[in-house]
């Protein structure tokens, strides 16, 4: 990946700090004023829907608002450069997922953002599966079915996909199976399962937010799950490992916050304890466990090894899944 900063931001700030510029004052008064949350996604989608979820109590424990800001669309470029161009005074945080700061460092050659270098990690929301879902009119009722389906017609079924793990999860599923499906691209997940559930494209993998509350309403049928393991929320659909005997098959998104580099680490470290009391409220966890999202407790350093971590298992992800680099 080419950086077209010479010198990351994180390092920059640091030679300032070292310089005797007076950033402790500023954290000790933070935080006196709203606080802006952008989203890497659009209104709906997973993101949106988590951090609107998270925003709320943390404005409550901040005693400020937290506004949130929908940067939709570009694969999450918009959102993670105007957080990483954003001042460090703890004013201004990124809502993400593994596609801004994982999936894109192995889908782009180039990035206009470095995923670490330009960022302080804050907190893990968490990881979950996603949802495989089809329009109600296909023919099918479980995966055996679809794959059956999909092989008597080939090239006559499109996948919708709003994010990295959307499109991976399908790529990888295309592999593992031998079906022949075409990729459509929307603005975020939202957008997309809307046309699945008006019948083209005919199948998306979702996310479990976005899903769920689809599949409750009828709208949509789900057929299986990418994790290891069923959920609460949708008993009775399979994994795809056990419903199709590919051992090993399992792809998750996670989500995470994020602050410009440079924020001081008073700041990081007081929005990862808010963050994580929020996580571990019953309402939360039990909402988070229904749609089968691990919770990792990471402090905001664990957030930063994990980061490192999941930017090169994307790397090999997105060769399994044959995806061609962009650019």
């Amino acid at each position: 990946m080419h950086h077209k900063r010479a010198v990351p931001r994180r390092v920059l700030l640091g030679m300032l700090a070292a310089a005797g510029l007076p950033r402790a004052a500023s954290a000790q008064a933070w935080p006196s004023r709203p606080i802006r949350l952008i989203v890497a996604f659009g209104a709906g989608s997973g993101s949106d829907i988590r951090a609107r979820l998270i925003g709320d109590r943390l404005a409550a424990g901040l005693g400020q608002p937290v506004v949130i800001d929908n940067r939709g669309g570009a694969n999450g470029f918009l959102a993670a450069e105007a957080v990483a161009r954003a001042r460090p005074d703890g004013y201004t945080l990124l809502f993400t997922s593994n596609s801004t700061h994982a999936a894109n460092p192995a889908l782009f050659r180039r990035l206009p953002y470095d995923p670490i270098g330009d960022f302080e990690p804050v907190a893990m929301i968490g990881e979950t599966p996603l949802i495989i879902v089809v329009n109600n009119d296909l023919p099918v009722r479980d995966l055996a079915g679809f794959v059956a389906y999909a092989k008597a017609n080939p090239g006559r079924l499109n996948y919708a996909s709003g994010n990295t793990s959307s499109r991976v999860g399908a790529e990888m599923f295309k592999i593992a199976t031998g079906v022949d499906m075409t990729f459509v691209s929307y603005r975020s997940n939202a957008q997309g399962i809307t046309d699945v559930i008006a019948g083209n494209p005919q199948v998306m993998f979702s996310d479990a937010t976005v899903g769920i509350p689809q599949v409750r309403e009828g709208r949509v049928r789900a057929i299986g799950i990418t994790g290891k393991q069923p959920i609460r929320a949708l008993p009775g659909v399979p994994t795809v490992e056990a419903a199709l005997g590919l051992p090993g098959f399992a792809i998750h998104s996670w989500s995470a916050v994020f602050a410009p580099a440079g924020t001081p680490a008073e700041i990081v470290a007081k929005l990862n304890t808010e963050i994580r009391a929020i996580l571990a409220l019953p309402d939360i966890r039990a909402r988070m466990e229904e749609e089968g999202t691990e919770v990792p407790p990471l402090d905001s350093a664990g957030v930063g090894r994990f980061v490192v971590a999941e930017i090169a298992k994307w790397r090999r992800v997105v060769a399994q899944a044959g995806i061609e680099v962009a650019p």
